[in-house]
């Protein structure tokens, strides 16, 4: 249940009492799959051969056969896009032929030409590439096999996590070595600008999407009528990233609903009778454009793809990235998913062709499924033995004894496994060499001298690098990685900061610390909306299931041992809470009346700086422009800054007493509000 719908919810926490609740959440461990790693049979078998392999992939049962041409042809002349080229014409007073030509144009710059010698050109390229740059690529046998099924039975959406470039890339690889159909895979207008290579990704199965439509609404009906096409047909999965664009923080960003949409309406227009959803979790050990990531989260202006960046980027092909985990999860029916929840009917009562309004009910239903499917994708990613050991780095800065860092990671390991997380970790291996092997991995920003591990901060010969400081550079790389941690261990995470704020043991108090916190973060973390009972259950159970609580009818306990946890717990999120207390402090500094976004960043990241540099701070997370942008969208939803539409951009306004209430608040200086007492 949502704490309140009101835009103040946080300053008031009306929620949801939880003085009956005895905890009746339980939550399975998560098992291992049989992992499989297919570069084993890649390093002993020509890649000349692999290519040019026999490759008949089973297809959806009901398939007509069809080539990229006509899957054009059908957009063009589907009753679709005929009534809104009618309805244009009527608006516009374009002809019909004018408005028929612009389709064709978009139809050709979207359009993919999916083709075999393109996909054997790739596979026997990304083979070489992946053997060079990764040690193992791993797979989940049994969720190749499910995928397997379900290519053959409805049309499939393939849903993958999306931390790199390599993610698309990985997939198309992995579907043509288990000889699946290779998937077309909804892509940015930016590959089109590479000379060649985006001419290769279109005849591998890549389709170009725009950014923004804007209001062009012949685009929107060519765009959403050749998705559906092609999933209706069938011949091959449909691949598109829920976040999208690449996460640059390895926290999962919260969802675009736009071809989500889309990929659902032939079921609730009854065109197919059912489509399956498979979500997928790529995890790195090493991501390949961190140090990338860093300096755009800095500001520093993505570089635009170019051939010619791709050709400079070779210089990767000399180092180790080490392992990749790609977990193919269950097919998720949206049947299944729909079934006592939403109607089909509305959609007889106007012709299929007709563009409908969408429901709240429809809306609702959508957010639900996205956020289902990127909790699935989290459970689902693999932690690597660097994300523990960064974790305990970053909360013993500078340097850390070697020894006391592995005891303290295995540790962390044996905590990671109570909270359920997916964890690999050599078992023939002692601890000291698993650790050791995960600081070499990522030697550019830590190292081993004599018995200390230090993290990299400073250049050697500089401490700015490309107008950078470089110990930011390296701080919010580790960052990135403690991220990862993050993902699972957020609930408990909330509960111990709760418990840390609430004055007294009660559960009801804790409860209403706890409703305010994961209000505030919502735009920070994936949370399914209106569950926020039971993820403080979930919370609470596996605190309870570490021994670091006891929770009785009225109040929350800590144990005897679980002070260790909590100041760890604490450690990992506090970080975002200073981070959104320095935002508030920024805020309430801020001299102009009505400032843009553009603004608002240029100036936390400047008032951060001189926090930083005049050493009243240590907060060096809130320089990321993700957390000032997920800040600044929470802070807009609670009303601590008001947003208003200016011709074509937008302008900010901060609402003084809001914001002095809120910074109050998440500095324990006041207490949350009297939460609302409701059944359970």
């Amino acid at each position: 249940m949502d704490s309140s719908s009101s835009p103040n919810s946080c300053l008031s926490v009306g929620s949801t009492s939880p003085s009956a609740v005895v905890l009746l959440y339980s939550k399975e461990l998560k098992k291992w799959d049989e992992f499989e790693d297919i570069l084993e049979e890649r390093r002993h078998v020509s890649d000349l051969k692999f290519a040019m392999k026999c490759y008949t992939p089973l297809v959806y049962k009901e398939i007509i056969p069809c080539k990229p041409s006509d899957i054009k042809y059908s957009v063009l002349n589907s009753e679709e896009v005929h009534y809104i080229i009618k309805q244009l014409s009527k608006e516009s007073l374009q002809s019909v032929d004018v408005l028929r030509e612009e389709a064709c144009e978009i139809l050709d710059e979207m359009g993919h030409k999916l083709r075999l010698g393109a996909i054997r050109f790739f596979a026997f390229t990304l083979s070489k590439v992946f053997k060079q740059i990764y040690s193992k690529v791993c797979v989940n046998e049994e969720g190749i096999q499910k995928l397997q099924r379900a290519i053959q039975e409805h049309p499939v959406v393939l849903l993958p996590s999306h931390r790199s470039y390599i993610d698309f890339l990985m997939l198309s690889f992995l579907l043509y070595n288990y000889d699946l159909p290779v998937p077309v895979i909804a892509a940015g207008m930016d590959f089109l600008g590479m000379k060649m290579v985006g001419e290769l990704l279109r005849m591998s199965g890549a389709f170009f999407m725009r950014r923004t439509f804007g209001g062009n609404k012949l685009y929107w009906a060519v765009f959403s009528e050749y998705v559906k096409t092609m999933l209706r047909n069938g011949y091959a999965p449909v691949e598109f990233f829920l976040e999208g664009t690449r996460s640059r923080t390895a926290k999962t960003l919260t969802p675009k609903f736009g071809l989500l949409n889309i990929v659902m309406e032939p079921f609730f227009k009854r065109q197919v009778f059912d489509t399956y959803l498979v979500p997928i979790s790529i995890s790195y050990d090493k991501i390949l454009e961190e140090t990338l990531y860093v300096y755009e989260l800095l500001g520093v202006p993505k570089p635009k793809e170019s051939t010619t960046g791709l050709l400079k980027a070779r210089k990767i092909l000399s180092e180790n990235f080490g392992n990749i985990h790609v977990y193919f999860g269950d097919p998720v029916s949206l049947r299944s998913l729909a079934a006592g929840r939403m109607d089909q009917s509305p959609y007889n009562l106007v012709p299929r062709y007709i563009p409908q309004k969408q429901s709240a009910e429809m809306h609702a239903f959508v957010t639900e499924v996205a956020y289902k499917i990127q909790l699935l994708q989290i459970e689902n990613m693999v932690l690597s033995p660097w994300a523990l050991t960064v974790t305990v780095l970053l909360q013993n800065l500078p340097s850390m004894n070697f020894d006391a860092l592995v005891a303290k990671t295995l540790w962390l390991k044996g905590l990671t496994q109570a909270f359920g997380g997916f964890l690999t970790w050599p078992d023939n291996e002692p601890a000291e060499e698993v650790v050791q092997s995960s600081i070499f991995l990522h030697s550019n920003i830590a190292s081993l001298v004599k018995d200390q591990v230090v993290l990299k901060t400073d250049s050697g010969e500089s401490e700015v690098v490309d107008g950078l400081i470089f110990q930011h550079i390296t701080l919010l790389t580790c960052s990135a990685y403690r991220n990862q941690l993050l993902n699972i261990f957020v609930r408990p995470s909330l509960v111990a900061v709760a418990l840390q704020m609430t004055p007294g043991f009660r559960k009801e108090d804790v409860y209403s610390w706890f409703c305010f916190l994961h209000d505030v973060f919502s735009d920070e973390f994936i949370f399914l909306p209106g569950n926020i009972l039971k993820d403080f259950e979930e919370g609470c159970y596996l605190l309870c299931k570490s021994e670091t609580i006891q929770v009785t009818t009225k109040d929350i306990l800590v144990t005897e041992k679980g002070n260790t946890v909590l100041e760890f717990l604490i450690g990992l999120f506090k970080p975002f809470v200073e981070c959104y207390q320095i935002i508030c402090k920024y805020l309430l500094k801020e001299e102009e009346d009505y400032f843009t976004e553009k603004q608002y960043l240029a100036g936390v990241r400047k008032f951060t700086s001189e926090l930083l540099d005049q050493g009243t701070s240590k907060c060096y997370d809130v320089l990321s422009s993700d957390v000032q942008k997920n800040a600044l969208a929470a802070f807009v939803r609670l009303g601590v800054v008001e947003k208003k539409k200016v011709n074509n951009g937008c302008i900010l306004n901060v609402n003084e007493p809001a914001t002095t209430k809120l910074e109050e608040m998440l500095g324990c200086k006041v207490p949350v509000g009297k939460p609302v007492t409701a059944k359970l």
